[in-house]
């Protein structure tokens, strides 16, 4: 099945910690790095907007990813939030071990 790596933008604030907290006390993830105050550009309702934002960046098997979706858009604030899987490739094999060892084993939920 192999892991990957889920970009998640949340709001500035308590809420990427919240997040981050809720997906490793589920253990749908091994890691979560928070970037914080991204600008970010799109567009909403016909229109270009921008908000101030932290970019959350998951660690996690792919086995996991349906459930870490619905987790993440359960527990956020947006209407439409961004959750967005990239295959990792390869990397350090006791780095990627580490991350498949730390998530409850998965299923297809």
């Amino acid at each position: 099945m192999g892991n990957c790596v889920v970009f998640v933008t949340a709001p500035k604030g308590k809420e990427p910690h919240s997040l981050a907290k809720m997906l490793l006390e589920k253990k749908l993830c091994a890691c979560v790095n928070i970037v914080k105050e991204i600008d970010s550009f799109f567009w909403w309702q016909g229109k270009i907007d921008t908000a101030k934002e932290s970019l959350l960046v998951i660690k996690t098997r792919r086995s996991l990813l349906a459930a870490l979706t619905r987790a993440v858009k359960q527990a956020h604030s947006y209407e439409v939030c961004e959750v967005i899987a990239l295959p990792i490739i390869g990397g350090n094999k006791d780095y990627l071990d580490w991350v498949s060892a730390s998530c409850k084993k998965g299923n297809k939920r």
